[in-house]
């Protein structure tokens, strides 16, 4: 046979016709039914936020406010990102909040020039800023090996084992500091993480590279789906996404050079955000998360080991916490026997549950802890501007979280409905 045969005989890949803007719309609408509502319930909900605090106070939608919100959500959304990762696999992590004083206790203790200190059978010396950071994110990893352990090969209730770990964690924290009572943070390394503006030419510079580095994403995305017989996606909606995502990236990095400089935390959410995303969606592992998630007996039947997922989910929480303690450290530039306290627990599982992460498992997104944050800090930052009390912060925040697991009750029940 000719090797013009051979060629006729082979399968050819069949090539489904690009979507149309019809098809687009009826996909969404169709999503939108079953129940999938993905970002829009917290979009809306800031939109409505921003002009409410605006008509009480002219200065809450202005450049230097909003760096401010900026700042206010980046110590919450970063140990929310891994409270996501917790949720994805059904469990729960309340030790989150000592975890996060204890990153920051570590690099306040580290960074302390010419000095020593004796921490039980550890004797602790002065190192740099970057290098206190970096041990701090690993003992929050460590600790989270520890507890993931106790709920992964004993079967211990995640409840129980972080219920545990926020009492055993403070009392680490107040042990820590001691008679101290407070400790400086000298660093400037450290407290550049929650405080430095970055200069205008870096902000524009990111803002540009955010948005070559989105657009390259979309343009692999259709290569992809072409090689594999995929049917392509509508060209004019991925130009129309391209555009803006690029002029958001362009307006965030104006209004915040208007106010002094793009926010040093807000260019690490960010990071951790494409990073975390990259992880959870784009990885064996992550599918495991989800799979864990959705249904442990049938992943485990699968291949996959649930005891070793469990494990590593608890280890990003830990981390994640502590470094977010480090970036409130950094905030206050010091830390005190309340590190870790307060409402950072709260906060940071109902900015993972607001922004539409599932307490039941198997169903969110990393970026899903940023939108939740972004909200809990709108709220935060509008009522001291408008000058209301905190109670009415704490009734807000409650009644926002109630609604936000009342739409995922309905919403999963929806699902099951339409067999999603």
């Amino acid at each position: 046979m000719s090797e013009a045969a051979h060629t006729e005989a082979r399968p050819k890949a069949v090539v489904e016709p690009p979507e149309t803007i019809g098809d687009v719309v009826r996909g969404y609408w169709e999503r939108l039914k079953a129940g999938e509502v993905g970002v829009l319930p917290v979009a809306l909900g800031l939109v409505v936020i921003a002009l409410f605090f605006n008509s009480k106070n002219s200065n809450y939608i202005s450049a230097v406010n909003f760096n401010n919100v900026v700042i206010q959500m980046a110590g919450v959304a970063i140990i929310a990102m891994g409270v996501v990762f917790v949720l994805l696999i059904g469990e729960i992590d309340l030790s989150i909040g000592y975890v996060a004083g204890i990153g920051g206790v570590t690099v306040a203790l580290l960074q302390q020039p010419d000095t020593t200190h004796k921490l039980g059978p550890f004797t602790i010396h002065q190192v740099g800023g970057l290098l206190a950071i970096i041990i701090a994110i690993a003992v929050g990893a460590a600790i989270g090996a520890f507890q993931g352990s106790f709920v992964a090969l004993i079967g211990v209730p995640s409840f129980v084992v972080t219920l545990a770990g926020l009492l055993a964690w403070q009392g680490v924290v107040q042990r820590a500091i001691g008679d101290q009572g407070v400790i400086t943070i000298q660093s400037t390394i450290v407290n550049d993480t929650a405080n430095y503006l970055l200069p205008e030419r870096w902000g524009w510079g990111l803002a540009i590279a955010a948005a070559v580095l989105y657009a390259l994403s979309v343009v692999l995305g259709v290569i992809g789906r072409r090689r594999t017989g995929l049917p392509s996606r509508n060209p004019v909606v991925l130009v129309l996404r391209v555009v803006v995502v690029a002029a958001l990236c362009l307006f965030v990095a104006k209004v915040c050079n208007d106010a002094g400089g793009v926010p040093l935390p807000g260019v690490l959410v960010a990071a951790l955000l494409i990073f975390w995303t990259f992880i959870a969606e784009r990885t064996i592992f992550g599918r495991h998360v989800y799979a864990v998630g959705g249904n442990a007996e049938a992943a485990r039947r699968s291949g996959i080991s649930v005891p070793r997922i469990r494990i590593v989910v608890f280890m990003i929480s830990s981390a994640m916490a502590a470094f977010g303690g480090v970036i409130f450290a950094a905030r206050l530039t010091s830390v005190d026997l309340n590190a870790g306290g307060g409402t950072i627990l709260l906060d940071a599982i109902s900015a993972a549950v607001i922004g539409g992460t599932s307490l039941f498992g198997g169903r969110g997104h990393v970026r899903d802890a940023v939108v939740g944050a972004l909200l809990i800090a709108a709220i935060a930052n509008g009522i001291d501007l408008v000058g209301y009390s905190s109670s009415t912060r704490y009734i807000v925040t409650g009644v926002i979280l109630l609604a936000a697991v009342t739409l995922d009750t309905v919403l999963r029940r929806r699902q099951a409905t339409v067999g999603r």
